[in-house]
């Protein structure tokens, strides 16, 4: 069986991270709308995304999900406070992920938007009542949330 490879193509794994606040509200970031700007892989400029990022060689999942956090949003957070809630395939013609869902069950330390301009803005949303530019690998992590699947 012959296989095509696309070598220019983007493969990689990610984590995303659900930070519910006290009225359970999910933070989501606005990506900034020029590509250059909004580094991401997939595309994914000018949607709401939860904080995430891609996993760097030698990182654990959940290490790849501090990390992320602390950079994107200033939360601390223990990596035992890292509820594993989603695994997902994320694909689209730029790049192809392996995408890990985590539940901030705990987190500590004032919200800061990350001071690039990776992002140009954030909001708090009711899970019920998210922006309709969401990106697909967070709407896809939520809906597992939501729905108490993995995958």
């Amino acid at each position: 069986m012959e296989t095509c490879v696309e070598k220019s193509k983007t493969l990689g794994i990610g984590v995303g991270i659900i930070v519910l606040n006290e009225k359970q509200e999910v933070l989501l970031l606005l990506r900034n709308s020029d590509a250059a700007l909004a580094d991401s892989a997939m595309h994914l400029e000018g949607t709401y995304t939860l904080p995430s990022g891609k996993v760097i060689f030698g990182e654990t999942f959940e290490e790849a999900a501090k990390r992320k956090l602390k950079d994107e949003t200033n939360f601390e957070v223990n990596i035992q406070d890292l509820q594993l809630i989603s695994l997902a395939n994320d694909v689209n013609e730029y790049a192809h992920f392996a995408t890990i869902g985590f539940l901030a069950a705990q987190y500590r330390d004032e919200f800061k938007l990350k001071s690039s301009k990776e992002f140009t803005d954030y909001n708090w949303y009711p899970l019920e009542s998210l922006p309709k530019n969401i990106c697909e690998p967070s709407q896809k992590i939520i809906n597992n949330y939501l729905n108490k699947t993995i995958y």
